[in-house]
């Protein structure tokens, strides 16, 4: 009776040690070795993505506070005045989404017209301003990485199309994709392509933004979720009937368009065009002069995402009220 009692605890002891045996094999993670290395490569990336916004996000938490202040100065003084006040993108992050902005995606556009050539004279020590070298960024490397880590938090996939216009062969009748076989995996991505591919353009012109809109609004459509459009611009629009038309068209879609002016300018003309767009549905344009938003500022990117991102939060929940999305 004694040895039947043993044999049968020893019996539930083995199936125990088996049951947990069977669930730690469960919850294991296959190992590098059972991986194809394209599945290897996805899963690397998604742990850095979500590490990414994780930190993002603990970021902004901490800074709520100060985030606060810095709302309160957003709404009752100028853009300058907190510009002066700001210490980091993160802290800009924090400020408009304390505004309103709740998520959005990012679309770049990059202009490659012969201007690019003369318009570094007095702002980029004469240099093309597509000139890319290990000791200084370009305008628009800095542009694409203080607005893409700015609003890499609100960012749901990740996924940034970019294209260029204004090239040799696209002039101003089409767009082509920095990326022809995907679409870039964050601001990172798109800086290492625009690096890789800019050595390689023929810049040409004449200067239209209407096809790249257009571009944007075939996403938004395909998406149907809210996108900023970054226009990273060295001249004036030559085409202006054929861009307004297109940023009117844009207003019906949850679409916000920023033009930021790289270069020496002048930029009345094009800030003169930000003003006397026609009525649309909602204020879907801005126009930004690098140049003057990152002079005599403690933190230059950070007061340039500042300026570039302002009407951002309001054009938002315009779109929200007017069920757009």
């Amino acid at each position: 009776m004694e040895a039947d009692f043993v044999s049968l605890v020893l019996a539930a002891v083995i199936v125990l040690v088996l049951l947990l045996y069977c669930m730690k094999k469960r919850r294991t993670v296959p190992g590098r070795k059972d991986l194809p290395a394209s599945e290897e490569r996805r899963l690397i990336s998604e742990v850095k993505e979500e590490t990414i916004k994780t930190r993002k996000q603990k970021s902004l938490f901490a800074q709520t506070q100060r985030a606060e202040t810095l709302y309160e100065l957003f709404k009752a003084e100028s853009v300058q005045k907190v510009a002066s006040e700001i210490k980091s993108l993160d802290e800009v992050s924090a400020v408009i989404a304390k505004a309103g902005l709740e998520n959005c995606n990012l679309i770049f556009g990059i202009d490659y017209t012969g201007s690019n050539y003369l318009q570094g004279k007095k702002t980029f020590g004469g240099k093309c301003l597509h000139d890319i070298s290990d000791k200084i960024l370009n305008p628009y490397q800095s542009v694409i990485c203080a607005l893409g880590e700015t609003l890499e938090p609100f960012d749901s996939d990740g996924a940034i199309p970019a294209f260029g216009f204004g090239d040799a062969y696209t002039k101003d009748r089409s767009v082509f994709a920095l990326k022809p076989d995907g679409i870039p995996a964050g601001f990172k991505e798109v800086l290492e392509i625009y690096n890789q591919l800019t050595p390689k353009v023929r810049l040409g012109g004449p200067t239209n933004f209407a096809p790249l809109i257009r571009q944007a609004i075939d996403i938004v459509k395909e998406t149907r979720s809210y996108h900023i459009l970054v226009i990273v611009a060295d001249g004036q629009v030559t085409n202006e009937r054929a861009t307004i038309e297109a940023i009117v068209e844009a207003s019906n879609y949850p679409l916000s368009i920023i033009t930021v002016g790289v270069g020496d300018g002048p930029w009345d003309t094009m800030k003169e065009f930000d003003e006397k767009l026609p009525i649309r549905n909602f204020d879907n344009f801005h126009f930004v002069d690098y140049a003057a938003a990152i002079t005599g500022v403690s933190n230059p990117n950070a007061s340039f995402a500042l300026h570039a991102l302002k009407e951002i939060p309001d054009q938002f929940k315009a779109i929200k009220r007017l069920q757009l999305l």
